[in-house]
Formats: C-alpha cells, sequence, structure tokens
C-alpha cells in the first residue's frame, strides 16, 4: 500500500494507455515446410566417402497482423558424394512475432537479424532430427551471426545504392 501512495503506480500507466514503450514478443513457431529426400537409399548405407555438405538459409519476413510478423527462417541442407546424392532436406521454420511501438527503424534490424536468432536453434534441432531419421548422422549446424549478416548485407545496399547515384548528379 505504501508504494501506491509514494510512487508511480505502472499498472495506472497501463490502465490509461500511456504505456509507449517498445514491446516485442514470440508469439509462436512452427514448421511450415519440411521435406526430406532420400534418393538414393538403401545404397546409400553403403558409400564409403564422406559426403560434401552444402548449407544455403534465407530469412523472410512478413507483415501478418496489425502488430504481428511472420519470421520465415529456410534451411536447405544438401549432402552429395561422387555416387550421387545422399540426402537433401528443405526446411522452413517460422515465428509470429509481436512488435508494439518499435520504432520504424528498428523493425527490419529485429525481423532479418534478431528474430532469426531466436528462432535458429529450435530449426536446427528440427533439421538434425530430420536428417537423423532419414538414416544418417545428425548434422549439428554452427550458429549464425546474423547480426553481423544483417550489417554486412546493409552496408553492400547502401553502398550499392551510393555507386549507382555518383554518376547522376
Amino acid at each position: 500500500m505504501a508504494e501506491q501512495e509514494g510512487g508511480m503506480d505502472n499498472s495506472e500507466t497501463l490502465a490509461n494507455g500511456a504505456d509507449n514503450l517498445p514491446q516485442i514478443g514470440l508469439i509462436s513457431q512452427y514448421v511450415k515446410d519440411l521435406s526430406f529426400e532420400n534418393p538414393n537409399a538403401p545404397a546409400v548405407y553403403q558409400w564409403q566417402a564422406q559426403p560434401q555438405i552444402d548449407v544455403q538459409f534465407n530469412i523472410g519476413a512478413n507483415q501478418v497482423g496489425e502488430e504481428v510478423h511472420e519470421v520465415l527462417l529456410k534451411l536447405d541442407v544438401k549432402a552429395t558424394a561422387s555416387e550421387g546424392v545422399a540426402f537433401q532436406v528443405e526446411l522452413s521454420y517460422a515465428g509470429l512475432f509481436g512488435l508494439r511501438n518499435v520504432a520504424a527503424e528498428q523493425v527490419q534490424p529485429f525481423l532479418y537479424a534478431e528474430a532469426p536468432r531466436l528462432l535458429f536453434p529450435f530449426a536446427r534441432r528440427v533439421l538434425a532430427d530430420a536428417i537423423r531419421d532419414g538414416g544418417f548422422p545428425p548434422l549439428l549446424l554452427e550458429p549464425i551471426d546474423f547480426g553481423a549478416l544483417y550489417m554486412q548485407q546493409a552496408q553492400a545496399a547502401a553502398q550499392a545504392q551510393q555507386d549507382g547515384t555518383v554518376g547522376h548528379a
């Protein structure tokens, strides 16, 4: 009771709509699409050579509600050996994020750097389980620094824009 008399009561601030603090929350995460192909089974299990693993990923985001964004982390893994394709996995793992009172210039960095960082460990587990369930040793991907990749792409885009406008003065 003494706290209500002497200081600011946060519940009143929230109740009267004066709360302008940025809020971000993970609403849900889910497998949107999963495909595992083992085109050379059962012969693949007798191959002696270690396959070459190619990992590609892509990040997408779209607004699905007034304050809700879906972030999609797409992982493509292909293992090939001299005999052919050992396995191929395509995973689209998504998350719904609620964003409220977030500055416009901070939305894209969150959606393309921080949100994928939060989703990646779960997507990595789904991918490893699918490969293991296909009869191969699980593939444990190294962590990806999505923040550094976002900054690198943002700088490249800014440089390309600057280079494109230099000759048009």
